[in-house]
């Protein structure tokens, strides 16, 4: 099947067997986001979370790296990081950066950073922010806002306590420390550290099965594991029960029992 490639000003968007590629594409600045990026990004997302053909997304960076974080040189006091005009508060152009973190967080089909390079700032809990993180050899990850005069934000002060634990989250944005893919592994941030050129493989692979999984059991289960730490264990365990109420009166459950009786792949629909 050929894939379907739409270019906008600072993303390319790749739909090919319900897998959609989002690379971000500012290579001179290393993929730093300004504002145009930002709204881009977000009505992407938007689109895709709408869409029963797009099943699994891929966030990736083109030239060899991933995110250098919001451009510097696109902010300044008078607007604030992701604004989208001149005049705008910063307050309100950070509640829009986080409404594209809340996006991409709450979105039902699964997502994969595939992070080559640096991934630092915005960009680091970009990649974070996904369900899966898989990374190169090359890659850098950094909380770099301290070193900028800035404290954490795209979400990384909610997702690093409970991807690394708080004393390794407090390390990581106090000190604003540049770590490499083996040490990112060590602490928990990444899913796998391949060679480079192992990368592209991998993470089609796992796109390609997450595609082919069934979509609504799929959002329920990242829905469920999102708010894991919000809920108590009665309630966990009220919340899969409903959700397994839903999945019972599906038409994929139904083909999946009948592909294990056949020895078949099942074929799942989102229905």
């Amino acid at each position: 099947m050929t894939a379907e490639t739409r270019e906008l000003e600072t993303i390319t968007v790749e739909r090919l067997d319900g897998v959609v590629t989002i690379t971000l594409r500012r290579p001179e600045r290393k993929n730093a986001i300004n504002g145009t990026m930002w709204d881009e990004f977000l009505a992407e997302i938007r689109a895709i979370a709408g869409s029963a053909t797009d099943r699994a997304v891929v966030i990736t960076g083109a030239g060899g790296e991933f995110c250098s974080g919001a451009d510097v040189g696109d902010m300044a006091p008078a607007r604030g990081e992701g604004d989208a005009g001149p005049g705008q508060h910063s307050l309100a152009a950070m509640r829009h950066v986080g409404d594209i973190c809340l996006a991409l967080h709450r979105l039902p089909q699964p997502t994969v950073a595939k992070v080559r390079g640096v991934a630092v700032g915005a960009g680091a809990n970009l990649a974070l922010v996904c369900d899966l993180v898989v990374a190169g050899e090359t890659a850098r990850f950094s909380e770099i806002f301290a070193r900028r005069g800035l404290s954490i934000d795209f979400g990384g002060s909610w997702i690093l306590p409970r991807v690394v634990g708080m004393h390794r989250a407090k390390e990581l944005a106090l000190l604003a420390d540049i770590i490499d893919a083996e040490q990112a592994d060590r602490m928990g941030l990444v899913n796998r550290v391949l060679p480079d050129a192992e990368l592209d493989a991998f993470v089609a692979d796992w796109a390609g099965r997450l595609a082919a999984g069934p979509p609504i059991a799929l959002a329920m289960t990242k829905r469920l594991l999102n708010n894991s730490f919000n809920v108590t264990l009665e309630e966990a365990l009220d919340d899969e029960g409903l959700s397994q109420t839903v999945n019972f009166a599906t038409k994929d459950t139904t083909e999946a029992v009948m592909a294990f009786v056949e020895k078949r792949t099942p074929a799942f629909r989102g229905r």
